[in-house]
């Protein structure tokens, strides 16, 4: 069967696609909910592509797929398989500097905060220094600091002075002057202090304050203004969602979900941390009715009980690409999810875990 054959019967449920060059090597991995419409798309409407996607185009002569049951079994096995083959069109998984961090370093009386690929960053013995990320993108992080040091005015244009001057951006409103010490360099730390609770997740008064200055600059009618902080303010929202995942991943947590297939027939996935414990197809005429919830139960017990919670203090970056689908899907509208405490497998607390399974079952009626 030619190529044009295979995409013209690929069916329309979930899977992931393999696109392969003359010589039979794998170029490419990607997922699709409908993978007839997905795989279509790459060899219709060609002038709206990037030059990127006309190049795999280009290169493409046959294909291989792999059905699964739900978009989100599709998104892992993506995952998995960019990691084992690491296709060349693959490249922002593969690119060993995909990942950047934000560095916050003291030296003498005031930090600077930096943006680097390395997580080491060249620290040496003495060298007082915090660490935040991985992030995904590095632009983004770029755009989120330049967001905070623009709308605080700390864009300090000679931070590595060791005199007591005002700097060039001073003059030109985009530095209170802490090169020059005194009062700005105590304002400057109180800044500092409050953008380090920011990436802690445990003091949003910076973002609050960006947030004010986007809504002055449109009441003021400087709508230019007002579009570069609302710019900012995403770039800042993606950081701290990226966080998020990160202390997502780090908890290693026991998670059941259930999806609907169709009318009449359930997928229970069960994960433990990023990976996928048990899964199975459930069917039922009613997705609240008693004996599906008993048969869940019995699962959730079952296969939990004999798997002992083990957490990893170093994450990779793979587990991080996992998290993030795990956590974006779960916070989506395709499934149901429960994640299960440890005390609710002893038996005494049966009824508390037949209850959080009514209710999955119960989200997962009204999706």
């Amino acid at each position: 069967m030619n190529l044009t054959e295979k995409v013209k019967n690929l069916p329309l449920t979930p899977g992931v696609y393999l696109m392969k060059d003359s010589l039979g090597n794998i170029i490419y991995v990607g997922k699709a909910k409908a993978l007839k419409r997905r795989v279509q798309s790459y060899f219709q409407d060609s002038k709206s592509h990037s030059p990127k996607v006309k190049r795999l185009v280009k290169n493409i002569k046959d294909l291989d797929y792999t059905l699964t049951d739900t978009e989100f079994e599709a998104f892992m096995l993506e995952c998995t398989l960019i990691k084992e083959l690491k296709p060349p069109y693959n490249k922002k998984m593969k690119n060993p500097l995909a990942y950047t961090y934000i560095v916050i370093r003291t030296e003498s009386d005031r930090r600077r905060i930096e943006v680097s690929y390395d997580s080491g960053d060249g620290a040496e013995q003495g060298d007082e220094r915090l660490l935040f990320g991985p992030y995904t993108s590095r632009s983004t992080a770029e755009r989120a600091v330049q967001g905070v040091l623009e709308s605080y005015s700390i864009l300090c244009s000679n931070p590595h002075s060791k005199t007591a001057s005002l700097c060039l951006n001073h003059s030109l409103g985009l530095c209170i002057g802490m090169c020059a010490g005194g009062e700005a360099l105590v304002t400057y730390n109180g800044i500092m202090d409050r953008f380090v609770a920011l990436l802690d997740g445990t003091d949003m008064s910076i973002l609050e304050g960006m947030e004010q200055r986007m809504a002055d600059a449109a009441e003021n009618y400087n709508y230019e203004a007002a579009a570069k902080y609302r710019d900012y303010i995403g770039a800042v929202r993606s950081l701290l969602q990226k966080e998020k995942v990160i202390e997502f991943a780090g908890a290693n947590q026991r998670i059941a979900m259930v999806e609907p297939m169709n009318d009449r027939t359930l997928k229970l996935l069960l994960l433990q941390g990023n990976r996928i414990l048990f899964q199975t197809k459930l069917e039922s005429e009613d997705f609240s009715n008693a004996s599906l919830q008993t048969e869940i139960t019995t699962i959730i017990r079952d296969n939990f009980r004999s798997s002992p919670l083990q957490r990893s203090a170093d994450i990779s970056r793979h587990e991080i690409d996992e998290a993030q689908i795990i956590y974006s899907y779960l916070k989506g509208n395709s499934c149901s999810h429960m994640i299960i405490r440890e005390e609710w497998l002893a038996p005494e607390n049966e009824a508390i875990m037949d209850e959080a399974v009514r209710e999955m079952l119960l989200n997962c009626y009204a999706i």
